[in-house]
């Protein structure tokens, strides 16, 4: 209820504009209703401005939607993407407080696509939620900083402890992964793998994923001449013979997953 103006033409002569608030005209019983009704409003519009942003990264779009019904009971969810790309050109555009997402998605997996959206959006927090059940894994995400690995299969008042503990500037392992000495962990996470250019693990997942040459091409604006030299690059690196041995050497550093 607010305010409005009125044209009024009097017999005196007066001839103005003159504003009224409508609730003048309420009786007060009502007019408490109306107070009451326009201050929940504004508390309500306080809240969603300052609860957490979130954006939320799956491949599997039922279970994005749903995350994203749960999670809106608690934070402000703006947006769902379900690859690594759109996710990256999304996180730059809307600046999140957070990410949820998982390690393995097409065409650019989780732990890169955070990377270069931390290169853009210094601030963002990210939690990984994934059916990934490695510690290796676990280890690189959070070499990154604070940020959260949950399992998927954890429950839901985890997940949002996660997401509390890493937007307070927390790192958070899920106790289902924590055994052992958590610095040795680290210390085989940076054994894991001899490290791959960026293009290299683009080249290698999109190649893992099932694409032939001439797609993976022209998905990263490349010649198909380029990305053969990237995959022989990397089967000579890594000791890889056949498209089989690339594809373990794929799932075992998080570049795709086994869907279940």
């Amino acid at each position: 209820m607010a305010s409005r103006p009125i044209r009024v033409n009097t017999p005196n002569g007066f001839n103005g504009v003159i504003k009224l608030d409508v609730r003048d005209f309420v009786p007060d019983r009502k007019r408490r209703h109306v107070d009451r009704e326009r201050r929940v409003s504004l508390e309500n519009v306080s809240l969603n401005e300052t609860r957490p942003r979130i954006l939320i990264a799956d491949d599997q779009a039922v279970f994005a939607d749903a995350l994203g019904g749960y999670l809106e009971k608690t934070y402000t969810v703006i947006g769902i993407v379900n690859e690594g790309h759109s996710l990256v050109s999304e996180a730059v555009r809307l600046r999140p407080d957070a990410i949820v997402l998982e390690v393995a998605m097409p065409m650019l997996n989780g732990l890169d696509a955070a990377r270069r959206i931390k290169e853009q959006v210094p601030h963002v927090k990210f939690i990984f939620l994934t059916i990934q059940e490695d510690l290796n894994l676990a280890a690189a995400a959070l070499e990154m900083g604070s940020i959260g690995f949950v399992l998927k299969h954890s429950t839901g008042q985890e997940l949002l402890n996660a997401i509390d503990q890493v937007l307070m500037g927390k790192p958070y392992l899920t106790p289902k992964l924590r055994r052992g000495d958590w610095t040795l962990t680290k210390a085989r996470a940076k054994q894991y793998s001899k490290p791959m250019t960026s293009r290299q693990r683009e080249v290698l997942q999109l190649t893992a994923e099932g694409r032939p040459a001439k797609e993976v091409a022209d998905l990263l604006a490349l010649s198909k001449k380029t990305v053969e030299f990237h995959k022989q690059r990397i089967r000579q690196s890594f000791n890889l013979t056949s498209s089989a041995d690339m594809v373990l050497f794929a799932l075992k550093n998080g570049l795709i997953a086994l869907k279940a």
